[in-house]
């Protein structure tokens, strides 16, 4: 869907806009980590020991130390592990487990004025920590058909956690990416998603580029990789309506 390369350039472009944003790896498989040049092997303090510390000392999370410098200013990241991968069965034991990251950020959202989290692919009870942590949910949408299954099953998630767990969360922006404006694929999933989402799609395409596939390699994301071409551009535009919505909200 675009997941890890949305959460990063996101990340990277409000740090470059100067704002203090923290970037959340949450997913074993640690892209975002690599993504940003950083070896996830090298860091001992990571999410994962994050949460075994919140599940061991329910009242004692010092989330601080595991805040990593990334070379950028304006941007600090809190590694993921392949440990991730054994965290619903850590968290399944243990009670209000849905809240457990909300715990583990809730000291940091004073430092900054984005933390971005980016989920597993899959709705496990990482995924549903990052909903209840969350004021607002950003949903890359990959233009073939199967992405748009997946929202079904995403909105039904979505919903339920709205409705037990945090009444707040919402819906940010839903944003379309690797389109090939070549293909009637691409326009038909357009077409739907802004039929059925509304306002709440971005103006924002991002377009199938190789930049995007090469920057990862690089340890950067395509706004780094380079700067010109047309999917950082895109993500520039993107990160404006990112912070146009939040200041529409905050008034």
């Amino acid at each position: 869907m675009g997941k890890t390369t949305t959460a990063v350039n996101l990340a990277v472009g409000l740090a470059q806009v100067g704002e203090p944003t923290l970037l959340v790896d949450a997913d074993p498989q640690a892209n975002a980590t690599s993504g940003l040049g950083i070896d996830p092997r090298s860091r001992s303090l990571n999410l994962f020991t994050l949460i075994q510390q919140a599940t061991e000392h329910a009242s004692i999370v010092t989330p601080e130390p595991a805040q990593l410098e990334t070379g950028r200013p304006n941007l600090h990241l809190i590694a993921a592990s392949i440990d991730l991968a054994g965290a619903d069965v850590m968290l399944a034991p243990q009670i209000a487990r849905e809240t457990i990251l909300r715990r583990v950020l809730e000291p940091l959202r004073t430092n900054y004025a984005w933390i971005i989290v980016d989920t597993p692919p899959s709705l496990g009870l990482l995924t549903v920590n990052a909903l209840v942590a969350a004021d607002g949910l950003i949903v890359p949408v990959q233009c073939e058909y199967y992405a748009l299954e997946g929202l079904s099953r995403l909105m039904q998630t979505v919903e339920l956690v709205r409705r037990h767990l945090n009444p707040a969360l919402e819906i940010w922006k839903v944003l379309l990416t690797m389109h090939d404006s070549r293909t009637r694929l691409s326009e038909q999933v357009e077409h739907e998603v802004r039929k059925f989402f509304g306002a709440k799609v971005a103006h924002t395409v991002v377009p199938r580029s190789v930049r995007v596939s090469e920057s990862p390699s690089f340890g950067q994301s395509v706004l780094e990789y380079d700067a010109r071409s047309r999917a950082a551009q895109a993500y520039l535009e993107f990160v404006e309506e990112v912070r146009a919505y939040a200041a529409s909200r905050a008034r």
